[in-house]
């Protein structure tokens, strides 16, 4: 058996281990590697290039393709500036078009963020039986693809036996029965009930999870001060999820515009006489119906601006010093 002595440092030599470079929590050096900034590149590369090739360019084209007079089939392009933009100004139809979207995001907007609150609310700070049931039929409609929501809501608002109709006409109520969507004053409140009834599930979920995180210690102490459950929601759980309620409000306002759009276009056509036209079918049927791409991409260019401009001011208007627990 063959030991090994190892000597005694020598007098006065320090017993502390050899200095290590520092390292970070998973072990590895702070310092990169080098080499490490030329593989990030090449793993982000493929995704900036698709990112480029599939959504800058497009955007750039529309921009483009806005200060032409252009049919969309023909090889003759002409250049006309800012003609297409002048005469949106003077276009009835665009104007009623953009009045709708507007109408439309606002009220159903206000209607699906305020209901979805509620529900959040409810489901997680009351004690009801059958929640699970409940949050699992909300959220349906958000799983069903939006052409499958259209045809169901068109059945639902069909004049001779459609479900409402049929209701109304079951509880003897035959004075209520409407063209739902043959009634210039009522077909765009059809397409917004169809909206709030696609998305509300969807958002009320999520704010059920942020509501979940909430320490209970902060409602145990809120209630010994006397506050109501009313009280409780606008002094505690809405404050500290707002920053996902600032989130879902300007994700919800950007899907709306592309959501109104598909609805649209398979229940009513724009129609009837264009009583729930919104910017996109009005953009879709002049640049692809009308053979006026041109004029198209201009309404695309008020669409893009229009919705930045919405975001931005959200932004704006609800930002606040982020609450923490």
């Amino acid at each position: 058996m063959t030991t090994t002595l190892t000597p005694p440092p020598p007098r006065g030599a320090s017993k502390r281990a050899p200095s290590r470079p520092p390292v970070s929590a998973r072990g590895s050096a702070v310092r990169g590697r080098p080499g490490d900034g030329r593989f990030v590149a090449a793993c982000l590369l493929p995704a900036l290039a698709l990112f480029a090739l599939f959504m800058i360019w497009p955007t750039l084209s529309v921009f483009r393709m806005s200060l032409y007079s252009w049919s969309g089939f023909s090889a003759q392009m002409r250049f006309v500036g800012l003609d297409n933009f002048s005469k949106l100004v003077e276009d009835e139809q665009f104007l009623r078009a953009f009045q709708n979207t507007v109408a439309l995001l606002v009220v159903v907007t206000v209607v699906t963020m305020g209901m979805g609150l509620f529900l959040a609310a409810v489901m997680t700070r009351q004690k009801l039986r059958g929640h699970t049931l409940y949050r699992f039929v909300l959220y349906i409609p958000n799983v069903l693809s939006v052409v499958v929501i259209a045809a169901i809501f068109s059945a639902v608002y069909d004049q001779e036996n459609g479900l409402l109709n049929g209701t109304l006409r079951l509880l003897s109520l035959d004075g209520l029965q409407q063209v739902w969507l043959g009634d210039q004053k009522l077909v765009l409140y059809s397409v917004a009930i169809a909206m709030l009834w696609q998305s509300l599930g969807y958002y009320m979920v999520i704010y059920m999870s942020s509501m979940a995180g909430i320490p209970e210690e902060l409602y145990e102490a809120s209630a010994l001060d006397g506050a109501s459950a009313g009280r409780q929601f606008f002094a505690v759980t809405l404050p500290l999820i707002w920053q996902n309620l600032r989130t879902t409000l300007t994700f919800f306002i950007l899907s709306a515009v592309n959501l109104s759009f598909v609805l649209v276009r398979a229940m009513t056509g724009g129609g009837p006489d264009g009583a729930s036209e919104v910017l996109l079918s009005y953009m879709y049927k002049q640049a692809y119906t009308n053979s006026a791409y041109g004029y198209g991409m201009a309404i695309g260019v008020v669409i893009f601006a229009f919705s930045f401009l919405v975001s931005l001011l959200v932004s704006r208007a609800t930002r606040r010093e982020p609450l923490q627990f």
